[in-house]
């Protein structure tokens, strides 16, 4: 379990400590001329967004059943600063709760609780350059980073309610709309790949499945 929170804290320490860094960067880029990057060169930006969350299965049982957490809305935000012209440190959280379904082949998910699940990470964000052309001005990025998924999951006050934090890796493509030269619109899919400690959950001693948990967003950008 500290594992992931000793990453995360690590890289989110990391997204604090290089201002300086980055303000040198974007002094250097704009000294030389590279008026492409000046509209973006602002040293922070915030991303507030909301989504849909798609979650794999935390555990395949016999006979083909598993168990999962069904999809169900997405909140969150980013937090990123620019260490480059077109690089940038990314912190994230967000937040997801839906139904925990038991999966049962040709019957469908049935319904035997709640799984909440906190989503964070940081994140590498890298911009992918683009000609300049008279179209919408979309600008395509890639992140790849590291962090932790923390499942909450209640099967009623006088069954079970436990907690799990799992270590998930993260890799996402997206593109903003710009809305003027301190905004535009995001959007995004994100995929969070981890496995679901169902040992630190239930204190059995049974191996969970790595999963893929697409995150799907959109959301408004703002630099300052």
């Amino acid at each position: 379990m500290r594992r992931p929170v000793i990453l995360t804290g690590a890289l989110a320490g990391l997204l604090l400590s290089v201002p300086a860094l980055a303000q040198t960067t974007m002094v250097h880029a704009t000294s030389a001329g590279d008026t492409s990057r000046t509209l973006n060169a602002r040293l922070f930006q915030i991303t507030p967004y909301t989504g849909y969350m798609i979650f794999g299965d935390l555990v395949d049982g016999p006979l083909g059943t598993s168990v999962r957490s069904a999809g169900g809305a997405l909140y969150g935000a980013q937090l990123g600063m620019k260490i480059a012209p077109s690089l940038a440190l990314v912190g994230n959280v967000a937040y997801s709760s839906g139904d925990l379904q038991v999966g049962i082949p040709f019957l469908g998910g049935i319904s035997v609780g709640k799984s909440r699940a906190l989503l964070t990470d940081a994140s590498l964000q890298l911009d992918i350059p683009m000609p300049p052309s008279g179209g919408l001005g979309l600008a395509p990025f890639v992140q790849a980073g590291v962090g932790a998924i923390r499942y909450d999951i209640d099967l009623g006050a006088s069954l079970l309610q436990t907690r799990a934090t799992n270590f998930a890796g993260n890799v996402g493509v997206g593109a903003d709309l710009p809305l003027g030269r301190t905004a535009a619109l995001r959007f995004m899919a994100k995929d969070y790949i981890g496995k679901f400690d169902l040992k630190e959950a239930t204190y059995l001693d049974v191996g969970g499945k790595t999963t893929h948990n697409w995150a799907l967003s959109a959301g408004v950008r703002l630099d300052f």
